[in-house]
Formats: C-alpha cells, structure tokens, sequence
C-alpha cells in the first residue's frame, strides 16, 4: 500500500486531523520564506500532540547547519528532508534518516541523483519551477522517472484528491506528499480534501 505524507502542517488541529485520517506522516517546514512555515514551539506542540507511529518529517532548504541543530534539540523529528542544493555530505552531517528533494526538469539524471545520494532513505521527486524550492502546486512529466531507479521514490508536486489515484497507478512511488492540494489556504488544510487525498491514494 502506498504510503501518504501530508506535508506543511502548522496547526496542532491539521496534524491530528491528518493522523486520524491514516496520514503516514506529517511534514513541517522550517523554511521562513514558505507560507507552510512553522516556529519551532510550535512545531514541538504539533509533535506533542501526535499519535504514536505517525512519522514526522522536518524540512529544510539550504539551512545553516547549526539551525538544523537547534530544531532537533527541540523538536524530535524522525526524518529530515532537504529541499536545496544541499550536498551528500551535508545531508549524512546529522546522523538522521534523511530524503533528498529533486525538483525534476528536463535534463534532469535521477540515475545520477540516486548515486549521488545513496545514503538517502528516498528520493523526493518534485516539479522545478524557477526560483522556488516547493510546494508550487505544479506536477512535472511522471514519464521521466527512470523505471530502474535504484532508490524508494516519494511522489510531490501538484497532487490533489483528483489525479493521486492516477500517480499512484503509473509511478507505482512508494509514497505520495501533499501540501498545497489539500489546503483551504496557504498553510492551512481542508479536512475533506485530506481525508479524500489519503482514501485514494491507498486505495
């Protein structure tokens, strides 16, 4: 069964809400420049507040390291997930289970990407739009993920109730990620749209 993360939680409401829809896990975005971003305190109150086996995945985009330091020291995230330009080396620097974010055009090598970042637990394939690191609502040509890739594929970019279903049926990813496709507003979810996002995936 695919697995489902409902990515760009910033309220202890969306987060249960998310949890007791069947949401695998649940992202926070500790990107200031991010309508989804969420402070530390209360990124830590929405973890607190958490069923037991919902995984919580933090986000970053080319953070200073010390910055990702001082989050874990208060929120106990359980995967970390770089959305920058963030090397292989960075990536290991916190001895966490970590996803490394692509954003997928068309010269784009995932074979490359996968050797590159061997040590990640999953590649998080995204669309590229220019000048923005995620979370634009775009989906990318699914026809470029290489059968062969060597590595678990989360599918991001422009999912929403209508089309996951069809995702899931061609990529075949082991797990899809939500954020604006399931949102009333910026930041904010739709309870409806997730419950219904999450149903179709795993059906």
């Amino acid at each position: 069964m695919t697995r489902v993360k409902i990515c760009g939680i910033t309220s202890i409401e969306d987060g249960l809400h998310a949890a007791h829809a069947g949401a695998d896990a649940i992202g926070l975005v500790f990107y200031d420049q991010s309508p989804r971003y969420v402070e530390v305190a209360a990124a830590a109150a929405i973890v607190r507040a958490l069923p037991p086996f919902v995984t919580v995945v933090g986000l970053f985009v080319d953070a200073l390291e010390d910055y990702v330091r001082a989050v874990l020291e208060r929120v106990p995230l359980d995967v970390l997930q770089f959305h920058g330009q963030e090397s292989p080396a960075y990536c290991a620097r916190f001895g966490r289970s970590y996803l490394k974010a692509v954003r997928v055009r068309a010269d784009t090598d995932l074979l490359q990407c996968a050797a590159d970042y061997a040590a990640a637990q999953a590649l998080l394939l995204d669309a590229y739009v220019p000048g923005v690191p995620g979370g634009t609502g775009e989906r990318f040509d699914w026809s470029r993920i290489p059968l062969a890739l060597p590595k678990p594929i989360v599918l991001s970019g422009g999912l929403a109730p209508d089309n996951v279903r069809e995702a899931v049926a061609q990529v075949r990813p082991w797990a899809v990620d939500v954020s604006s496709g399931v949102e009333a507003g910026p930041g904010r979810k739709d309870p409806a749209k997730v419950s219904l996002f999450i149903e179709r995936a795993k059906a």
